[in-house]
């Protein structure tokens, strides 16, 4: 018998919009929605519709001084200079009409998520609106206005006492949730992104391992720039399985960012769809292994909305539903109906050709180097567990 599932959306989460040319466009949701509809994986019964989270449950993260600068900055009556000291008004994070309400909406879509499986209505929750990783306790970063997956996970602290597995797979590290419970050992972080050498936000290296009592429950795998699907997944088999084990979780909170792919304009890193058939199928099962099924999945980074995000995160709730449904042609009404709008051709199959690029000269070198930062990164689990072995 196949697990309840529940899948959150409405189009409201689309008002989420800095502008008409900034690389963060919500309109994905909409093409994902109508792709997982149009394969006919996805039906009216399995959405719910998401709430507005309230300020007191944004307060259990952010400053409510922030919490009031958003609210003002929506509204017009923010001044600049205030504006900018709290990392609104920049070129990353723009300033939108209805900001506060549109942003509390998507941390209350992550909410809404986390209910349904931890009351038992669903055993998966996805919410693609979600995964806004980067926004701080007082400040907005990286396209992110409010952090609705840290405010997710200390809600499922504070209302089901639960201990949470955190695992990250965006290209940008997953910065503001690492920070949020840097110093808890009841969440566990595990951030697998492109180096910060090169990339937005520049964290993320691996003696980054947690303080105080939570030192040692923040995992951290910077893959190399160029990094290609056999490393890449190498790297995220490794790394899940033994922090999983090593965690223990309640629960599962997994952060889909889909902008690890070749095409993607804002990255460095060269994974196929291989890598996205793979993500969500290990995260399932190790839901199954140590949370009695509970996995709560959300979005977060992909800038190439039309040829990768819909493939990449139609296949979560395809892995969810365990619906096989998932190979060869797409819809051909969906290819035919968004090519009319689409300023690129769409693919026309759920996977990637073979030879989507060049071959990567440094492909042998880039493999040793991620080998080597998975040993680092693993480290402290490792040499435990030779030492309970002598």
């Amino acid at each position: 018998m196949k697990d309840p599932c529940s899948f959150v959306f409405s189009e409201e989460l689309l008002n989420y919009k800095f502008s008409s040319h900034h690389p963060f466009d919500q309109f994905r949701l909409k093409l994902t929605v109508d792709l997982l509809k149009k394969n006919h994986a996805l039906n009216d019964n399995q959405i719910m519709t998401p709430r507005s989270a309230t300020v007191e449950e944004l307060s259990l993260i952010h400053d409510p001084s922030y919490i009031d600068a958003v609210k003002k900055a929506g509204d017009g009556q923010l001044p600049k200079e205030v504006a900018e000291n709290y990392g609104l008004g920049t070129e990353d994070t723009p300033i939108f009409p209805n900001m506060h309400e549109a942003s509390s909406l998507l941390v209350g879509g992550t909410l809404t998520a986390v209910d349904q499986v931890m009351t038992g209505q669903a055993t998966h929750a996805l919410h693609l609106g979600g995964g806004l990783h980067h926004g701080l306790r007082g400040k907005a970063s990286g396209f992110c206005v409010y952090n609705d997956s840290s405010v997710a996970i200390k809600y499922l602290q504070m209302k089901y006492n639960a201990r949470v597995l955190y695992v990250d797979t965006d290209a940008h590290h997953g910065d503001g949730v690492q920070w949020a419970f840097y110093d808890d050992p009841n969440v566990c972080t595990l951030s697998i992104h492109e180096t910060g050498r090169y990339l937005f936000p520049g964290t993320g290296n691996v003696n980054e391992r947690g303080q105080g009592k939570g030192y040692g429950f923040s995992f951290n795998v910077p893959v190399d720039a160029f990094t290609e699907d056999e490393s890449w997944l190498d790297v995220y088999t490794h790394s899940i399985k033994e922090v999983a084990d090593f965690f223990k979780p309640d629960v599962i909170l997994t952060q889909n960012g889909a902008d690890s792919h070749y095409f993607d304009p804002l990255t460095h890193l060269s994974a196929t769809m291989k890598i996205y058939r793979e993500i969500p199928k290990i995260a399932h099962e190790i839901a199954h292994q140590y949370c009695g099924g509970k996995w709560i999945a959300v979005g977060g980074g992909g800038y190439d909305i039309w040829r990768v995000v819909p493939r990449a995160w139609a296949l979560i709730w395809l892995e969810m539903t365990e619906n096989s449904n998932c190979y060869g042609d797409l819809p051909e009404e969906w290819v035919e109906n968004w090519q009319k709008e689409a300023p690129i051709n769409l693919p026309t199959e759920w996977d990637d050709p073979e030879q989507l690029y060049k071959p990567i000269p440094r492909k042998a070198e880039i493999n040793e180097k991620n080998l080597r930062t998975l040993e680092k990164a693993l480290y402290p689990i490792r040499n435990h567990q030779k030492s309970e072995s002598i």
